[in-house]
């Protein structure tokens, strides 16, 4: 049960963005720019930053929904998902995705320990500077959506079954609820 009167039966930020519209707007506006503005990551790639960041940060509700916009966006690589929040060095991805995640966990856990190397890493594996801008700022925003959800504990549900009916929603992208 939320710590706030929030509407019934809507889990995570959607109902504190529906309590309060006029915070909830620019929000979502940075997360629609982030995960689904023009970007040379692909979408599903950064979804899972999200998702990927929000596990370390326990943070239930934004792993499992953003975990699901991640599978849904990669289709047949679905699987990819798990693997990467479980072990990420040793998923099957792209040793530029795999630095990219490096960075994000150093922003989640303490950003000023991103070195010169992490990002020499990254730009020698193939990331761009905004590729990299991104990332960073990707993982620094969920640290502060997952502290709004937790923090006025939101809605969380258990069941896979509602984060797979809103993985398709939010692949479509970020936009207030009515």
């Amino acid at each position: 049960m939320a710590h706030i009167n929030v509407p019934e039966g809507v889990p995570g930020i959607r109902s504190l963005v529906m309590f309060r519209p006029e915070t909830g707007k620019p929000l979502y506006e940075l997360a629609q720019a982030l995960l689904r503005g023009p970007s040379t990551l692909p979408e599903a790639d950064r979804e899972l930053i999200a998702s990927f960041v929000s596990s370390k940060n326990d943070c239930m509700f934004c792993m499992s929904s953003h975990a699901a916009a991640a599978r849904y966006l990669y289709k047949y690589d679905k699987g990819i998902v798990d693997f990467v929040l479980e072990d990420y060095l040793n998923a099957p991805i792209s040793a530029k995705l795999k630095a990219l995640l490096s960075i994000a966990a150093r922003v989640q856990q303490d950003a000023r320990t991103v070195s010169p190397d992490d990002i020499s890493n990254a730009k020698n594996e193939g990331a761009s500077e905004q590729e990299i801008h991104d990332t960073v700022l990707i993982a620094a925003s969920f640290c502060m959506f997952n502290r709004y959800v937790d923090g006025l504990g939101s809605l969380t549900p258990t069941e896979p079954e509602a984060y797979e009916a809103m993985a398709e929603r939010m692949a479509q992208g970020y936009t207030l609820p009515k």
